[in-house]
């Protein structure tokens, strides 16, 4: 019995430990401060400067080849950059923004649906900046070629046509005056997912031999500690790359490799990723690509693939055709596009761990019940007792199994002190014990170890889904994504101060300790002193441990706790004899 409970304790210390490690680091080891954008010095305005054929190298970017970074004299409010004009703008339901003519850039999208704060007045989220701005993040397409003039960074390309939306397609063009055309056919749809067909025309006497290539250009990296990547969620470079999806290459691996650049041979998609929003360049199904992932000046970064070179004769054209993905990771548009589009494990973007097998059916079912009550906590609670109600029977089977150990635990000791001298020999006793009595002794390890991927894989589900972003619950709880902003060091805000992390305790981080504080009053008590002080405690480093979370994951935790107390008080019930034992 002592022995189980160790193994309780321990393994509730090494989840607990493991989740909360992210912000306690936060406090006692701060990251290092990140460079000031608006101070960094580079030898561009966020254009290209590669010599050659003034496009992107043939095949993958080298380094030394800057494409975001602005100098200080050049950075610029994304006000001022939008309104210098030469724009295509993009309508749709779920984006707002414009393509930039300089460079054919898609460089300016905002979220429709999302805004920045739960504030009513806050502004929509912007995706991508404007380069020679301080948050610099864009699209962009184009051509390698031997022999003769490119599109570059600073073309100025000619539109037909009005706005991009969803019904109206745009094309640019642009010629060298050589006999070459270059044109760019862009449409949308409802969500995040623009198409782009690159066709280059010959009409010259000779042929030509050219490359396509799509990339994504970030400046800088983030700088909000719950927007950086972890154990437990990646943030940064990602995709579909040599037939696996890219979870190990963050930024600062990307920095310390070889002429800083990771290079693949075969993409699926790739580019960046945050919490909550992905931008990704997307080939043709099953086309064949190379690509790289690099930072080729300081605090900029690219993913960039690219196609190989290919003849064009005279009279002839050649088209190719790319995707560009936008927005945010909502799983039915990923799951849908993955599907009907064949744009591999593109779902992956979303991080989901481990336990994807799992969190994933969890998170469908919390997102069915929030579509039924219309409330994400209300949700969370009936989720709870779904879980709960498919352990039952395990739970009775674990409380039965307490309930015969305490009933031959007159047995056990006796045959303890019997063989305290002869370990080998008292183990074999014991377990002769538990079969006569037909004792399984880890039975009621069972819903401890079960629990755990549940909590693990509703952890990721809570921290990762962006449909519980920005959603209330009741009264002072306006985001279960977030933590719970009354804290009581500071008198629930009279105080005008913020606690730091590790000391934000809010009223669901105390609910949570008392709930857990009864619920282990409940259990028969250890007969180990130092054993007892333990469990004793335990509740009240988790209320400290947890307080930082979600909200909606203290809720979960709460409602379960409730749940159990409950379901323990029916059990004792059940089994007089366990509930006389927990009570002396």
């Amino acid at each position: 019995m002592d022995d189980k409970r160790n193994l309780i304790a321990a393994i509730l210390l090494s989840v607990a430990i493991l989740l909360g490690w992210n912000f306690v680091s936060a406090q006692f080891f701060p990251t290092p401060a990140k460079p000031d954008v608006t101070k960094t010095v580079a030898g561009n305005t966020g254009t290209s400067t590669t010599p050659a054929a003034q496009g992107q190298p043939s095949a993958l970017p080298t380094a030394g080849t800057p494409t975001a970074p602005a100098t200080a004299q050049a950075i610029r409010p994304v006000a001022a950059a939008l309104a210098e004009g030469n724009r295509v703008q993009i309508e749709t339901p779920a984006l707002t923004g414009s393509i930039n003519l300089v460079g054919a850039r898609i460089d300016d999208i905002t979220l429709n649906n999302y805004k920045q704060t739960i504030e009513k007045d806050s502004p929509p989220v912007r995706l991508f900046a404007p380069g020679g701005t301080k948050a610099a993040y864009f699209a962009s397409l184009g051509w390698s070629a031997q022999g003769i003039e490119v599109p570059g960074p600073k073309t100025l390309w000619t539109a037909n046509g009005g706005a991009l939306t969803p019904t109206t397609p745009v094309t640019l063009s642009w010629a060298n005056g050589a006999g070459q055309t270059f044109r760019i056919e862009y449409s949308i749809d409802t969500h995040y997912l623009i198409t782009a067909k690159q066709t280059i025309a010959n009409t010259s006497a000779a042929p030509v031999s050219a490359s396509s290539f799509a990339l994504i250009d970030r400046l800088g990296k983030p700088t909000d500690p719950h927007e950086q990547s972890s154990w437990t969620i990646h943030i940064g470079p990602t995709g579909y790359l040599d037939g696996k999806s890219v979870f190990d290459v963050d930024y600062d691996d990307v920095e310390d490799a070889p002429n800083r650049a990771v290079r693949y041979n075969s993409a699926g998609w790739l580019g960046f990723t945050d919490k909550y929003w992905l931008a990704a360049i997307i080939p043709a199904k099953g086309e064949r690509v190379t690509a790289a992932i690099s930072s080729p000046s300081a605090n900029s970064y690219q993913t960039l693939f690219a196609r190989d070179f290919a003849q064009v004769a005279p009279g002839q054209q050649v088209t190719t055709t790319s995707r560009i993905f936008a927005g945010a990771k909502e799983v039915e548009i990923l799951e849908n596009y993955q599907d009907k589009l064949g744009i591999t494990r593109l779902s992956n973007a979303i991080d989901w761990g481990w336990f994807e097998f799992f969190a994933v059916p969890i998170f469908k079912l919390l997102h069915w019940l929030f579509l039924q009550v219309g409330n994400f906590g209300v949700a969370i609670m009936a989720l709870t007792l779904i879980i709960r109600g498919l352990m039952f029977p395990i739970a009775q089977r674990q409380f039965g199994s307490m309930a015969q150990m305490r009933l031959v635990q007159p047995k056990m000791k006796a045959l303890q002190e019997r063989f305290k001298d002869d370990k080998p020999k008292m183990q074999q006793e014991l377990m002769k014990l538990y079969k006569d009595e037909k004792i399984n002794p880890l039975a009621g390890c069972l819903p401890i170890v079960i629990q755990i991927p549940i909590f693990y894989a509703l952890y990721k589900v809570l921290m990762l889904a962006i449909e519980m972003r920005h959603q209330p619950f009741i009264l002072w709880i306006k985001d279960l994504s977030a933590p719970d902003p009354l804290h009581i060091l500071n008198l629930f805000g009279l105080l005008p101060f913020t606690p730091p992390s590790i000391l934000s305790i809010g009223i669901l981080a105390v609910i949570l300790g008392i709930t857990m504080f009864l619920q282990f009053r409940l259990n028969p008590q250890a007969t180990d002193p130092v054993q007892q002080q333990v469990f004793k405690i335990m509740p009240w480093l988790f209320m400290f441990i947890m307080a930082p979370f979600a909200a909606g994951l203290l809720l979960y935790w709460i409602t379960n706790n409730l749940l159990s107390i409950a379901q323990q008080q029916w059990m004792y019930r059940k089994f007089p004899a366990l509930r006389a034992q927990a009570t002396t």
